[in-house]
């Protein structure tokens, strides 16, 4: 009886550990595809970061989808808009960051945009992103919107979230 009640609670301890938050690296390359005509959108919302955590260059790591972003770069197919790197918990309810790339202009950036992940099962990932860009007073002419979910990415896969003329590569990987 006394070895029942020790792994029992031996179970519990495991069980629990086992759905506890974790530390998890997150890379992600925004790439435009230039072969596919640039749709426009209407401009970034004012509220664009809609109160998710702000990555800060505090927060980044060094990339290391380096080869990928390389290849990238020497086929004149695509052009790289974004590639960052941070840690960043995750657990089962989403964990949204804001990410911004390029100097502000009236609480705007040329690449800003949220992703937001979980992980269960799978790892989920919700994504919206606007590539803007400015005239010389600073105010929005022109803005491309990337918005793509995915439910069933596994950790440590390389990631592919096609959106027309945007493009996400995503790599989630648990540390």
């Amino acid at each position: 009886m006394r070895l029942i009640r020790s792994l029992a609670l031996l179970a519990a301890l495991c069980t629990s550990s086992a759905f506890a938050d974790g530390l998890y690296q997150i890379e992600m390359i925004l790439v435009r595809q230039n072969s596919v005509p640039a749709i426009t959108s209407q401009y970034a919302p004012e509220d664009w970061a809609a109160g998710a955590k702000t990555l800060t260059n505090a927060d980044e790591n060094k990339p290391a989808m380096n080869d990928e972003a390389a290849k990238l770069q020497a086929d004149s197919q695509y052009t790289i808009l974004l590639h960052k790197a941070w840690q960043q918990n995750l657990s089962a309810e989403p964990s949204k960051v804001a990410i911004s790339d390029g100097k502000q202009h009236f609480g705007h950036f040329p690449v800003e945009g949220n992703l937001s992940l979980s992980d269960g099962r799978f790892i989920s990932a919700d994504t919206s992103f606007w590539v803007n860009r400015f005239a010389a007073d600073g105010s929005i002419t022109q803005t491309e919107q990337f918005k793509q979910s995915n439910s069933n990415m596994r950790l440590g896969d390389l990631n592919y979230l096609d959106g027309g003329h945007l493009a996400l590569l995503l790599k989630v990987t648990k540390l």
